[in-house]
């Protein structure tokens, strides 16, 4: 007769996953309070490192903004249009401008913004970083004493935010733009009610809620791909794209809290 086995090495080997999976997440916090502190240090912004950040950013931005401006542009146009009709058949009329920044400019833009970030650009971040630690470069820069982390993910990170900000304050524009036209034409006397309807939602608790929101996203799209990069067991982009969308879905409902609760 088989022998049961102890409960103490059963329970270990039950939390075994659990706390590798913690592990991870704290080396990923670790990870992007390192990132951070050298994207506030003036020094990251200085010769050679200014150039190499320039590059990144023109590489991620200049492909990546026409895109998302023509489909942000039908996208937001056929939103609106569904909610400027439904108000004006209702007689909601005066609550359109809100249902359409509050549910647009204020929920949808940023988190578009950052997963069209994630898919066109540090999805692609993250594999070229595993080129070059296989091919040793990781530790030519660490013995450079710059580091492979300073060397190679702090300006893909930092011109994956600035891509984000640029993609969310472009679709923003022309979210407030189609809104005006669909709901008051090519008429310009009615700017000063609409832009006062606006400034009425974009209340300073609202203003920070919104700012915080989008920072939150851009790091997580810009962070978590490149950190998969530096594990000991390079993540796949299935792991990639399932820790981004638990990210992004924890600063969602922190915005949902800070903007209804």
């Amino acid at each position: 007769m088989a022998q049961p086995r102890p409960a103490e090495p059963r329970i270990r080997a039950a939390l075994r996953p659990w706390l590798r999976a913690w592990a991870q997440w704290g080396e990923l916090l670790r990870l992007t309070a390192r990132l951070l502190a050298w994207a506030c240090a003036p020094d990251s912004y200085r010769g050679p490192r200014w150039q190499a950040l320039a590059a990144h950013w023109v590489a991620a931005a200049v492909p990546t903004v026409w895109w998302y401006a023509v489909l942000s542009a039908l996208f937001g146009q056929v939103l609106i249009r569904i909610v400027v009709v439904t108000a004006v058949s209702y007689g909601l009329t005066p609550y359109a401008v809100e249902m359409v920044v509050r549910v647009l400019v204020l929920e949808l833009i940023p988190l578009t913004a950052a997963l069209f970030v994630l898919v066109r650009v540090t999805l692609a971040h993250g594999q070229a970083l595993r080129r070059p630690r296989a091919s040793g470069a990781f530790a030519a820069a660490t013995q450079a004493g710059d580091g492979p982390l300073r060397a190679f993910a702090l300006p893909r990170m930092i011109s994956a935010v600035w891509t984000t900000w640029l993609l969310v304050l472009l679709s923003a524009a022309l979210a407030l733009l189609l809104a005006y036209l669909n709901l008051y034409g090519f008429t310009p006397w009615a700017l000063a009610t609409y832009t006062r309807a606006v400034g009425q939602i974009f209340d300073p608790a609202v203003t920070l809620v919104f700012v915080l929101k989008t920072m939150g996203c851009a790091l997580a799209v810009a962070v978590v791909p490149l950190a998969g990069a530096f594990e000991r067991a390079p993540a796949s982009d299935v792991r990639v794209l399932v820790r981004t969308a638990a990210v992004l879905l924890v600063v969602e409902l922190l915005s949902l809290i800070g903007n209804y609760y």
